[in-house]
């Protein structure tokens, strides 16, 4: 089978890049000839098409007046992405398509191209893009649901994209265009949903696909799990996002004595996290900043468990996923996808999303009993390997893409 994966981003940028790129071994490993394309970038690895990909988008470096403009209509309707992939179709005629993140940098026109040539097309849903103008589901700060029922309007009465009035504009205008002029996302056959609280989710916020569970996976022979550990330290390891609830982290390990805690990735908050480090002599906190490969895994592997304070609805996050595979069980935020993963006392601790008090009282209980430590972390270990595995992933992703081309109407049928 040739099958055509998408996603804005390319390389190992986060979660969703992650599991594409997985996703993509685990196909070329059973056989399949799998393509990649997206946007252009310096940090891609050398692929075979990539002179077909659209020309890279940086929305933090927006240039002149004119490049703006162009950023702005490309977001709603990127010709150059749909001339793109449309060369790239007629040469290597793809059996099916697997799209994930490509809103914005990339824009649905894509799809027109798929439909016109009947390519069957699946999507994995990564954030909350089909039913959210700002895909987070936060507006200042905090969960928002103000969008449900095609509400868009809501996004930019809020200013729900980076307090930005002319951003939630452009965003507000994109869904409607999409979802109620267009109609452009009704052609794809099936979306995949990650977990179960984002299927629910967005159909509880009206949205109409069809969608099939089925969550991320790690191959835990890439992983040599450690249960014990070398220092008291506990690891998050992601972007560093105002979303991911790290203020309230370090408010809750400000302090705790015997406790260190490592922070392993880059992100917008990063310099302001680092400040607040500062001015509040808070001494147990370490920032490694973007760490990769064996290096990455080592820093996981000497921690006790892993953390994720995360204050918007997770998805299925992969740090946990991949902090299980080495054998360390997490302590999670009650919120999203993230109790499906941690669950309470087999495979971690769950607290209060933005709790400090509640957050602190679950690494003291895990620090007083590391035999907990020790016992959580095999049970994460055998969930991945009975639940989370490669093989179990590709059954289920066959069986969606045989459901997607049964849906796909036969040519002159």
């Amino acid at each position: 089978m040739r099958i055509l994966l998408i996603n804005k981003f390319l390389y190992p940028k986060g979660g969703a890049e992650k599991s594409t790129l997985e996703i993509g071994k685990l196909l070329s490993f059973k056989g399949h000839e799998v393509m990649f394309w997206g946007m252009q970038h310096p940090l891609n690895p050398e692929y075979p098409y990539k002179d077909y990909f659209v020309s890279r988008v940086d929305f933090d470096d927006p240039g002149n007046i004119k490049d703006q403009i162009i950023s702005a209509s490309n977001v709603l309707y990127s010709l150059e992405a749909k001339r793109n992939i449309e060369r790239l179709i007629k040469i290597k005629k793809p059996d099916i398509v697997h799209l994930n993140n490509f809103a914005h940098q990339i824009s649905p026109s894509i799809l027109d191209v798929f439909k016109k040539y009947n390519i069957p097309m699946v999507m994995s849903i990564r954030d909350y893009k089909l039913v959210c103008a700002s895909y987070l589901m936060i507006a200042k700060g905090k969960i928002c649901e103000a969008c449900k029922r095609n509400k868009y309007y809501q996004c930019f009465s809020k200013g729900c994209v980076k307090d930005s009035k002319l951003k939630s504009l452009l965003s507000t205008i994109e869904m409607y265009l999409h979802h109620k002029i267009l109609h452009i996302y009704d052609c794809i056959d099936v979306f995949i949903s990650p977990s179960k609280f984002l299927k629910s989710k967005v159909e509880e916020m009206g949205f109409k696909g069809r969608i099939i569970y089925l969550p991320n996976f790690a191959n835990t022979e890439m992983f040599n799990p450690e249960f014990s550990w070398q220092e008291d330290s506990v690891v998050y390891f992601g972007r560093l996002s105002r979303e991911k609830g790290l203020f309230t982290l370090l408010k809750a390990v400000k302090g705790l004595e015997g406790v260190s805690l490592k922070i392993i990735g880059e992100g917008p908050i990063q310099k302001e996290l680092g400040e607040k480090v500062k001015k509040e002599n808070i001494r147990n906190v370490y920032f490694l900043g973007y760490r990769k490969g064996e290096d990455l895994k080592n820093e996981i592997r000497k921690s006790k468990f892993v953390v994720l304070p995360s204050e918007w609805y997770e998805n299925n996050p992969r740090s946990i996923i991949e902090g299980f595979a080495f054998g360390k069980s997490a302590i999670g935020a009650r919120i999203g996808g993230i109790p499906e993963l941690v669950k309470d006392g087999e495979t971690g601790l769950t607290f209060e999303a933005a709790s400090i008090e509640d957050l602190r009282s679950k690494i003291k209980c895990l620090f007083n009993n590391p035999d907990k430590i020790v016992k959580m972390g095999k049970n994460a270990r055998l969930f991945v390997e009975r639940e989370l595995n490669p093989e179990r992933h590709y059954q289920g992703l066959m069986q969606v893409y045989e459901q997607a081309a049964r849906r796909r109407p036969k040519v002159g049928g």
